[in-house]
């Protein structure tokens, strides 16, 4: 038993110098603070194994007796630097950090105020053995926190990051005990004492593996991921339509890879087009760049920047296969969007031609049979039939030219040919003038009720267009007084025009703004061509606003034009 029990102590003194060499390269390669306690924690360990050997079994010089003081004092603060490792993923509680550090001190303290640590083989005193009690707790219940705290964080983790952490607390969970056997005896050849030494050894190489797992061991735990991952890329291979739906391919298995709490996506406008999770409102994301201006943000927990920063690295590269799918959705919104345009042009265009062919027809058909009858019957007809003709043929001049300016406006406005350009104008002498024009010479029938000091910011000839057509068409189908009012509320300019006729039959409103669509009775009672209310709503959804139709009680129509302003309210 003697013979193992020595077999293990070498066996132990080299497992946890490289432990403590693992944990400086460690620090020197990430300079942060989870890495500092790292390094601190296992040299300090290191240290101890070897001033262990160091240290005779009757020490009697100064140098001696120093020596195994500061064994065992760095025996102490092991689990405290412990501890704290586990701390530097977050902040700890004030009560408990300041309730550890003062245990710790207080028995560092004590180490050096011992009047005599008893050899292998001696019996304890009390006041020794009390203090190995004390120790005993300090120590368990340190590497149990550790633990605990360990073992339960990983659970959130991918599994690299989850395997590690679960050995470092297994680690600290096997030498608490091991250091409990080994304070149990006296005896260094006993059961109890190579029981104790070989969980030290256990414990060395599950630290080790926490620490600096070997590159087969890594693969092996992050096959699950790969899968994923591979998965994600394999789902950006096929063709994607929208942006969306790249994000749906590809957030939920990213945020596998490094167990984030939340991820999204934001494209080169900024624009938040994927999310996966509710991300944390006291964590800032993690940023991952991508091609095209594009990025990742990622929300992952303390742990992920210290074990888990191959998967970081991992992230980072289906970031950017992510970016180059996102470019590529750009590219074909860019074609789908300029193919629907030039199909849009085109079918404004035959829809113009057809416009045009079947609203002409009457009018130049009409034309053509008066200028036939006066080039061949003129000098046969008496002076009144002559002067009928050309009047009428004056008149369906008039509506030719009249249908001709009303389809190139809508033709111009299916093509959005037409430019808002709004300018700060006078509201009230902006619709008086355009009611002189539009009511022609019945201006006295027309009440204006619009305050003198309203201004508002609107495309004037847009306005023309929408308030003269209103006008006309109260003056056609309907019956003064035509009341015309306009207000600014809510950063909107609201202009109304009101009539007295018959108003509008219930059954025909749906169809009201559609072209060419006029009501029998409106059929019946005056000319037109269906077109001036099409106009008027495209003019007004041109400015972005909008033209609705409201019922007058008793009788009457009133149409209401709302426009987008920026107004100086009277």
């Amino acid at each position: 038993m003697r013979g193992l029990v020595t077999v293990v102590g070498y066996v132990n003194l080299v497992a946890f110098v490289v432990l403590g060499a693992v944990g400086v390269r460690q620090w020197r390669s990430r300079r942060d603070v989870a890495a500092a306690w790292v390094a601190l924690t296992f040299a300090a360990l290191a240290f101890v194994v070897i001033a262990g050997r160091l240290v005779p079994k009757h020490p009697h010089a100064f140098w001696e007796l120093a020596l195994q003081r500061v064994d065992l004092a760095l025996l102490v603060v092991f689990p405290y630097l412990l501890f704290r490792f586990t701390m530097a993923f977050g902040d700890p509680p004030r009560r408990l950090f300041r309730f550890v550090s003062a245990m710790t001190v207080g028995l560092v303290v004590w180490t050096f105020a011992l009047p005599h640590i008893p050899a292998s083989g001696q019996k304890r005193s009390v006041m020794f053995t009390a203090y190995i009690v004390v120790f005993l707790i300090h120590w368990t219940v340190l590497s149990v926190s550790s633990a605990s705290l360990l073992w339960k964080a990983g659970r959130r983790q991918p599994t690299v990051a989850r395997r590690r952490m679960q050995f470092l607390s297994f680690a600290a969970g096997a030498l608490t005990l091991a250091l409990i056997l080994a304070a149990s005896t006296t005896d260094e050849s006993s059961p109890l004492a190579a029981a104790g030494g070989l969980l030290g050894t256990v414990s060395a190489v599950a630290f080790l593996l926490g620490l600096s797992p070997p590159l087969f061991l890594r693969y092996a735990w992050r096959r699950p991921e790969q899968r994923r991952i591979q998965g994600a890329i394999g789902s950006l291979m096929t063709l994607a339509t929208t942006q969306e739906e790249i994000a749906a391919r590809v957030l939920e298995p990213a945020a596998a890879i490094v167990g984030a709490e939340a991820i999204a996506i934001r494209n080169e406008e900024g624009r938040i087009v994927g999310q996966h999770g509710r991300p944390p409102s006291d964590v800032d994301p993690t940023v991952v760049e991508m091609q095209g201006g594009s990025s990742l943000l990622v929300w992952t927990t303390q742990y992920a920047p210290y074990f888990g920063s191959e998967e970081l690295a991992m992230l980072r590269t289906l970031g950017a296969l992510t970016g180059l799918a996102l470019d590529r959705v750009r590219l074909f919104e860019q074609e789908h969007a300029a193919r629907v345009e030039l199909e849009r042009a085109n079918q404004v265009k035959t829809n113009f031609v057809a416009l045009a062919a079947h609203e002409l027809r009457t009018p130049v058909t009409t034309i053509h049979g008066f200028v036939q009858t006066l080039h061949h019957l003129g000098d046969r007809l008496q002076e009144r039939e002559r002067e009928q003709l050309r009047t009428a043929l004056e008149q369906q001049t008039a509506r030719m030219a009249m249908l001709v300016e009303q389809l190139l406006d809508l033709s111009r406005l299916d093509a959005d040919a037409i430019e808002i350009n709004p300018q700060r104008l006078n509201v009230r002498e902006h619709v008086e003038e355009i009611v002189r024009g539009a009511a022609a010479g019945r201006s006295d029938s027309v009440r204006v009720e619009v305050s003198d000091q309203l201004e508002a910011s609107f495309d004037p000839n847009a306005f023309d267009r929408i308030l003269s057509n209103l006008v006309v068409n109260a003056f056609r189908y309907g019956a003064p007084p035509v009341i015309v009012t306009a207000e600014c509320t809510d950063r909107h300019l609201r202009v109304a025009v009101e009539d007295r006729g018959t108003g509008v039959a219930p059954e025909f409103v749906p169809d009201l703004f559609e072209r060419f669509s006029r009501s029998e009775a409106s059929r019946a009672t005056a000319g037109g061509t269906g077109l001036g209310l099409a106009i008027a709503r495209s003019y007004a959804r041109a400015h972005d606003g909008e033209l609705l139709y409201e019922a007058v009680r008793p009788h009457g129509a009133r149409f209401r034009l709302v426009l987008p302003t920026a107004v100086a309210a009277p």
